[in-house]
Parts: C-alpha cells; sequence; structure tokens
C-alpha cells in the first residue's frame, strides 16, 4: 500500500544487455500503481514491437518539431537515433499519484534529475563487461558489428553509473529484481515523497 499522494519518479540506467528491460517488466507486474513512461522514437520498430505500447514511433521531423516546442520532458541521440518523454505525460500521471519509470540512457538520467529533484535513479550493472557481452550475442537480434558498437557504448554508459541514487549488480536476476522493489517500497515510505 502507497502513502505518498505525489508519484515518483523511478530513473533505470544501464547499458544495452543488462537486463533493465527485463526487470522493468518484472516490476510491472509486481508492483501496484506504477508504470512505464513510453518513448518518442525516430528509430525503425523491431518485429515484436507496437505502436504506442513499445515507443510512439515517429519521424525525424516530427520529433524535432515536438522538442522545438519543449514537449519533451528529456531526449537524447542514441546509436544515431532519437528518444524524446513527453513532459505533458510525466506531469499528469505524477500528479494523480502514480509512479512512472523512466527506462532511459544516462544522458537522458542526466536531464531528468535536473528537472525532477525528487527522482529516485538507478543504474543497472552486468556483473562482468564478460557477461555483458555474451548477453548480448544471446539475444541474436544484432550482428557482430553491432555487438561490437554497443560494447564500446557500455563502457561510456558504465562509467556514470555513479551518478545515479542506487548501483544494482544484475547477476542474479531474482536478486536484483527484490532489490528494486526494496528501493522502490523505501522511497515511497520517505517523507521527502509524501510532500509536495
Amino acid at each position: 500500500m502507497r502513502t505518498t499522494q505525489h508519484g515518483i519518479l523511478f530513473i533505470i540506467t544501464a547499458p544495452s544487455g543488462a537486463g533493465k528491460t527485463s526487470l522493468v517488466d518484472a516490476i510491472l507486474e509486481r508492483c501496484d500503481e506504477i508504470c512505464v513512461s513510453v518513448s518518442h522514437t525516430t528509430r525503425a520498430p523491431r518485429k515484436s514491437e507496437v505502436h504506442g505500447i513499445d515507443y510512439y514511433f515517429t519521424s525525424l521531423s516530427n520529433f524535432e518539431e515536438m522538442r522545438g516546442k519543449d514537449e519533451f520532458f528529456e531526449s537524447a541521440e542514441v546509436y544515431g537515433n532519437f528518444y524524446g518523454t513527453s513532459a505533458s505525460w510525466i506531469k499528469s500521471k505524477l500528479e494523480t499519484g502514480v509512479d512512472i519509470i523512466l527506462e532511459i540512457d544516462w544522458q537522458g538520467a542526466q536531464q531528468a534529475r535536473k528537472l525532477n529533484s525528487k527522482s529516485t535513479s538507478l543504474f543497472i550493472l552486468p556483473p562482468s563487461v564478460e557477461t555483458l557481452e555474451k548477453r548480448l550475442k544471446a539475444r541474436g537480434q544484432d550482428d557482430n558489428s553491432i555487438i561490437k558498437r554497443r560494447m564500446n557504448q557500455a563502457a561510456e554508459d558504465m562509467s556514470h553509473a555513479t551518478e545515479a541514487d542506487y548501483v544494482i549488480i544484475n547477476d542474479q536476476f531474482d536478486t536484483a529484481l527484490e532489490e528494486i522493489l526494496a528501493i522502490i517500497r523505501s522511497e515511497r515510505l520517505k517523507f521527502k515523497n509524501k510532500t509536495d
């Protein structure tokens, strides 16, 4: 049961392949009054992705128009594609007392923390660089050149882990999930999150 009146913004960041999406999916199954933001992106949808559920897929010109009108809470370029989170959506959800998970990269996390001082940021790390590479290969969705690019980007991503409020090592999935759920429960009990 939640005791906060205003929603809490949970910012979850990780390098590609660290298990962030799987952990977020599990959080949504186990936690009440929490949702994940759906970002706008200029990248093409993957086979299993659905517009409006996984992302709002949009053209570069439309994205730039939205950004020019300050419609994004945060936005960033990742792997040559642009991603952004709707500012009005974030505001309306938080005002109704719903917690939000922002599943974003470190650039977006920096912006989000500046805009919402009461946010809670978590960084998910793999147990090792070798494990990260194995996970990326096991997904079977990228060729070797893409995996190499993701591994190079992962080093940059992980250098920002110390900026987060919490760091979770995703070595054992169930342990990492329980740690995140404990953080959510704890943040919901903090006085700072019970007042505006």
